[in-house]
C-alpha cells in the first residue's frame, strides 16, 4: 500500500470490498459471463453497501469520499477477472451517474440519482453512434423541441448497460445548424415509447450487456434536459478526463493481476527439474512486466490526486489511457505466454483476461484519437480548459 495516497481507512475499505466481492460476486461470475447478463440482485447489494455513492453528495445518499476510494473500487473490480462485470458497475457509477450528479436538477436527482446510489435504478451513457464512433461532434441523433417536449430520433451503439438499464443519459443534437454547440444531454427513461435495444455479441466483456439503441420519435418532457441546452459537448469533454483515468486505472489493475497470477504459477510449475521462476529468461521477462505495471500505477495515482484536488488533467488522463491500456495488453500477452499451453485454456484466467483487455485501447476514445489530442497539446500548444 502506497502511503503517499492511501490511509488506514483506505486499506480497511479495500479489504472489506475484497471480501464483499469474493462472497457476493465471484461465485456468479462464470454464470454471468455465459449468460451475458448481470442479475439485478447484485446491483442492490452494491447499493446497500454504499459502493455506488463513494463520490456522491451525502444529500442524495452518497458518502462524498475522496477519489482514492474510487481508485480502490476500480482496482479490486479488475482483480476478479471479469472486465464485463466491472464495466457494468463503473459505467453506471461514473459515466451515467456523473452526469446526474453534475448537471441534473433537483427533481431528476431525487427520481434517478438517489435510486441509482441505492442500486434500485441502473443507468447508461449514450454517446457513440454507428456512424460516429469517437467523432462526438458529428453525431446524428437529434432532439427537436416541439412545444413542451423534445422528440428524439437516431441511434447509439457500443453502450455499456445498454440493454438492461432503467434510464439513458443521451447526447443529441438540439440545434442542427451548430456542430459542437448544438449538442445537449437528456435523460430518457427506458419505459418511454419508441426506445428499443439490441444486444451486441462481443469478443470480450461477456458479462456486460453492450447494446445498440434506437430512438424512434421518442417524446420526453423538456424538463429532462440536463444542464443547459447546447452545452452537451462541454459536459462530455469535461467528464472525459475522469473516464479516461478510469480506463487507465482499470488497465494497470488487470495487468497487475496478470503479473501476480503468472508469478504464482511460476512458483508451482516445474520444468527440467527447476521451478519456472528460476529460469533467468523468465525472471527477466517478469521484471520487465512488473516495471511497466508499476510505472503506470504510480502515474495514475498522481493523476488521481490532482483530479481529486480539482485540477483539469485532460492531457495526463489521455496519456494514462493511451499508455496504460497498451501496456496492459502487452503484459497480459506475456503473462499468458508464461503459462504456456495452460494460458490458452479457458479454465485459466488469462484467455478471458486477454480478450477483455483488448477493448482498453478502443473504448472511451481510441488510441488513435488520444494520440492526436496529445499531439495537439504538445506540438501545437493547444490548451484544453474546462468549459463549464
Amino acid at each position: 500500500m502506497n502511503n503517499m495516497y492511501f490511509t488506514e481507512e483506505h486499506s480497511s475499505f479495500r479489504q472489506s470490498f475484497k471480501d464483499f466481492l469474493q462472497k457476493e460476486v465471484v461465485p456468479y461470475i462464470n454464470k454471468w459471463e455465459k449468460e451475458g447478463k448481470v442479475e439485478r440482485f447484485i446491483w442492490k447489494k452494491f447499493g446497500e453497501m454504499g459502493y455506488f455513492g463513494l463520490n456522491q453528495p451525502e444529500k442524495y445518499g452518497g458518502l462524498n469520499l475522496d477519489l482514492f476510494y474510487t481508485v480502490i473500487f476500480l482496482e479490486e473490480l479488475q482483480k476478479i477477472n471479469s472486465s464485463g462485470f466491472a464495466a457494468n458497475m463503473w459505467a453506471h457509477a461514473y459515466l451515467a451517474m456523473t452526469h446526474l450528479k453534475e448537471e441534473a436538477d433537483e427533481r431528476i436527482k431525487r427520481e434517478y440519482l438517489t435510486p441509482s446510489i441505492e442500486g434500485d435504478k441502473i443507468g447508461c451513457l449514450c454517446i457513440s453512434e454507428p456512424f460516429g464512433g469517437s467523432d462526438v461532434a458529428g453525431m446524428r441523433t437529434t432532439a427537436i423541441l416541439d412545444g413542451d417536449n423534445y422528440v428524439v430520433n437516431g441511434s447509439k451503439t457500443f453502450i455499456t448497460n445498454g440493454v438492461y438499464s432503467d434510464y439513458l443519459i443521451v447526447a443529441a443534437k438540439t440545434n442542427l445548424e451548430e456542430k459542437h454547440k448544438g449538442i445537449s444531454i437528456l435523460l430518457i427513461d427506458r419505459s418511454t415509447k419508441g426506445v428499443s435495444a439490441t444486444k451486441l455479441d462481443k469478443l470480450g466483456w461477456k458479462a456486460s450487456d453492450t447494446g445498440e439503441i434506437a430512438f424512434d420519435n421518442v417524446i420526453i418532457p423538456k424538463e429532462n434536459l440536463l444542464g443547459q441546452e447546447g452545452l452537451g459537448f462541454s459536459y462530455i469533454m469535461q467528464h472525459f478526463a475522469l473516464e479516461r483515468l478510469i480506463m487507465g486505472i482499470n488497465a494497470h489493475a488487470r495487468a497487475e493481476y496478470a503479473v501476480n497470477y503468472a508469478l504464482d504459477y511460476m512458483r508451482e510449475r516445474k520444468a527440467f527439474g527447476k521451478q519456472l521462476n528460476e529460469f533467468q529468461a523468465l525472471r527477466h521477462k517478469v521484471a520487465e512486466m512488473a516495471s511497466k505495471v508499476d510505472m503506470c500505477r504510480e502515474y495514475n495515482y498522481s493523476i488521481a490526486k490532482r483530479l481529486d484536488e480539482g485540477t483539469y488533467i485532460v492531457k495526463e488522463a489521455s496519456m494514462s489511457k493511451l499508455l496504460s491500456t497498451k501496456i496492459a495488453d502487452e503484459v497480459i500477452y506475456d503473462a499468458l505466454q508464461l503459462l504456456g499451453g495452460y494460458g490458452y485454456m479457458e479454465e485459466y484466467p488469462m484467455a478471458r483476461l486477454l480478450r477483455d483487455s483488448r477493448l482498453g485501447p478502443i473504448g472511451g476514445g481510441t488510441s488513435e484519437i488520444l494520440k492526436e489530442i496529445i499531439a495537439k497539446m504538445i506540438i501545437d500548444k493547444k490548451q484544453y480548459k474546462t468549459m463549464i
